[in-house]
């Protein structure tokens, strides 16, 4: 069974009624149990009566966290190489009908650019681009990862949906970590939000995570733009698809982005609000469901914000963060994709890190203990 038939088995507005639905009962017996939830449990822990139940869900989060990452912090930083785009997306400053100054790296540019970031500590980076695939495809991603791979130990890449072979070409260059939102499970608004471009395929964009799992890839992404439809709904699909990809591609580890829609060019209002309590209460939701399961907050939050869930679940902040291309160095001034709300240096990211009795992890040795077992 593909996800999609797991997908419809759960039909949007009959999920709404179930969550809203649960009672404190609910949220009790969810909390109540040992080990793993399952999906049913993940309804009440984002289910409005669970708010009453923040404190208890961020204490059990923080075990469960510690137990199995310790309290250490993986840290990363994004590279945006281009801000190419063919598709028209409503919430996006790279959106194809936005009228800004297209920019795509050269190598030259590339490199001035990493440079910056090895300063600041880093080895872990995030590249970013359009979707632009005649501009920013395969050949230039294998070409950019040849590049930067001396300098980094972890390459993770955030781009364009790709084929089942472009993505084993990308993991043998040496890619470790895809990340794919889908933005919003719900299938009609999705068209709504995505009317031009190659990512109004719901499907295809839909079936990425298969096609990621079935390459190979160590690491695989997840996450929807919170605030394009109700976030307790949306987010519990992206539970479901999280199950789901486990259970396939069980070689495979998992991460969860919590991206809020923010401010850019041309704007668009959130549909749904989510308060900062709520992101807790979603982080801790995850963390119930997962033990496993590696959570990712980013520079999009707010600096308080992102000092108080360091104990509360995540797994990796990123830090220092620009969002266009050649933002470190190269072209400061070029359009954003979105607005960042933490805008402290990655030092100082690293000492409030430190101040809880934390670790801020620069470097994963993922890949080398990955190398040696399959040696």
């Amino acid at each position: 069974m593909d996800f999609y038939q797991v997908f419809k088995q759960y039909p949007w507005e009959n999920v709404k009624a179930r969550i809203y639905a649960k009672t404190k009962a609910d949220v009790q017996k969810a909390l109540g149990k040992q080990g793993n939830r399952d999906v049913e449990d993940f309804m009440a822990l984002v289910s409005p009566a669970a708010e009453a139940f923040l404190e208890e869900m961020a204490q059990l989060s923080h075990r469960l966290t510690q137990k199995r990452f310790g309290k250490t912090i993986q840290m990363y930083v994004p590279l945006y190489l281009s801000n190419e785009c063919q598709n028209i997306c409503t919430y996006c400053g790279f959106s194809f009908d936005n009228k800004i100054r297209r920019k795509t790296l050269t190598d030259d540019e590339i490199m001035r650019e990493v440079a910056v970031i090895k300063q600041m500590g880093f080895d872990h980076v995030l590249l970013v681009t359009g979707e632009a695939n005649q501009t920013v495809g395969v050949a230039y991603l294998q070409r950019v990862i040849r590049l930067i791979k001396p300098h980094f130990a972890q390459i993770s890449i955030e781009v364009q949906p790709l084929d089942q072979d472009e993505y084993e070409l990308l993991v043998a260059e040496g890619v470790h970590a895809v990340l794919v939102y889908q933005e919003t499970y719900h299938e009609e608004d999705y068209k709504k939000h995505h009317p031009k471009g190659k990512k109004s395929n719901f499907m295809y964009r839909l079936e990425t995570p298969d096609r990621l799992g079935k390459a190979g890839i160590h690491k695989i992404g997840l996450g929807v733009l919170i605030g394009l439809e109700d976030w307790r709904v949306d987010c519990f699909y992206t539970a479901l698809h999280l199950k789901y990809l486990e259970k396939q591609y069980w070689r495979s580890v998992y991460t969860i982005s919590f991206p809020r829609l923010r401010p850019f060019s041309g704007g668009l209002e959130p549909k749904v609000a989510m308060t900062d309590r709520q992101l807790v209460q979603l982080i801790c939701a995850y963390r119930l469901l997962d033990e496993e399961v590696e959570l990712s907050i980013s520079t999009r939050e707010r600096e308080a914000f992102r000092n108080h869930v360091i104990k509360l679940g995540v797994t990796s902040m990123s830090a220092g963060s620009k969002t266009n291309p050649g933002g470190y160095i190269v072209e400061p001034s070029s359009l954003e994709q979105f607005d960042i709300s933490d805008e402290r240096s990655p030092a100082e990211i690293a000492q409030v890190i430190v101040s809880q009795g934390y670790e801020p992890v620069w470097k994963n040795w993922d890949n080398v203990l990955q190398q040696a077992f399959s040696q």
